[in-house]
């Protein structure tokens, strides 16, 4: 899960360990919880595992697609937008990294995603909101921060640890419906079947918890090594860190009803769907705050001084 050796974007151990032990927790909490409804749901449990795998390997291998229509991107061509896929080829150029698809998503809020389970299957996305809004050294530096997350394989983690959390419910939906299904036979007072009643949704609660709490803290630390990464490999941190107050303000002005619309998909943005409000109360927040990333763009732009 480290960034490809091939490269040149800066290898970050922290974010290799935070990853590698955030996807060890969450499978076992996972595989804990699969063991449960195995023993709560004797007769049921192989369609429990056969749906819930499905939907595993289709949310893995298709995440790319799927957040594409959420977020209602659609690829373009050098010939629409030749200054996004110019300053896109430079940096992969640059970085020495394989070019990704290159997706606009028609939407006023100034933001930009990567996504896509490796890098060969990747795509970044920038809202029409951030094309108008930025010059092209900031433009550059938004573009270089979402192509380190495809190089250093994070959005992939991500996808996985955060769609385990929205697995465990699918699971317990399914699994109470095999159980109630399995059970018709049985007398409605089977002591079994009312544990398991119980029990399932109870622990369906506790790995979305963890999994919540675990991506979350995964989450903040990946932005500050996107914007790290990033600065370091354009030897521009001022551009990032004027596109990263420009964007959180801009974002920070758009209507709530708006804002809200974006916000399950949070962890994936450049900066948070948040008013300048719910940034300030927000304890969980997907991305560190912009005072944190600015700090750091500023330590990153003294040792390139030195």
């Amino acid at each position: 899960m480290s960034a490809p050796q091939h490269s040149r974007f800066t290898p970050d151990r922290g974010l290799t360990g935070r990853m590698v032990t955030t996807m060890f927790l969450i499978g076992l909490v996972y595989v804990g919880f699969t063991g449960l409804l195995i023993v709560l749901l004797r007769g049921a449990w192989p369609l429990v595992v056969l749906i819930s795998g499905g939907l595993f390997v289709a949310q893995f291998w298709f995440s790319d697609k799927i957040t594409e229509r959420a977020m209602g991107a659609h690829q373009v061509t050098p010939e629409q937008y030749p200054q996004l896929h110019g300053a896109i080829d430079r940096l992969c150029a640059l970085a020495d990294m394989p070019k990704p698809r290159v997706a606009v998503a028609d939407n006023d809020m100034p933001n930009a995603f990567a996504t896509g389970r490796n890098p060969q299957n990747a795509v970044v996305c920038v809202t029409t909101g951030l094309l108008r809004r930025l010059e092209p050294e900031e433009l550059e530096g938004v573009l270089a921060h979402e192509l380190s997350h495809v190089a250093h394989r994070d959005v992939a983690v991500m996808t996985v640890a955060g769609f385990l959390g929205v697995l465990a419910g699918a699971m317990t939906r399914i699994a109470l419906y095999g159980g109630m299904m399995g059970g018709g036979n049985r007398n409605s007072n089977d002591q079994n079947a009312a544990i398991a009643m119980v029990l399932i949704p109870l622990a369906s609660m506790v790995v979305y918890a963890i999994s919540f709490l675990l991506t979350r803290l995964l989450s903040r630390y990946r932005e500050l090594a996107a914007d790290r990464a990033a600065a370091q490999l354009t030897g521009r941190p001022a551009a990032l860190a004027s596109a990263l107050t420009k964007v959180t303000g801009q974002i920070g002005a758009i209507p709530t009803k708006d804002l809200r619309k974006a916000q399950p998909y949070n962890a994936f943005y450049f900066a948070p769907a948040l008013s300048a409000k719910e940034t300030a109360s927000q304890l969980l927040s997907t991305h560190p705050s912009l005072e944190q990333r600015l700090a750091q763009l500023r330590k990153v732009s003294d040792e390139l001084g030195h």
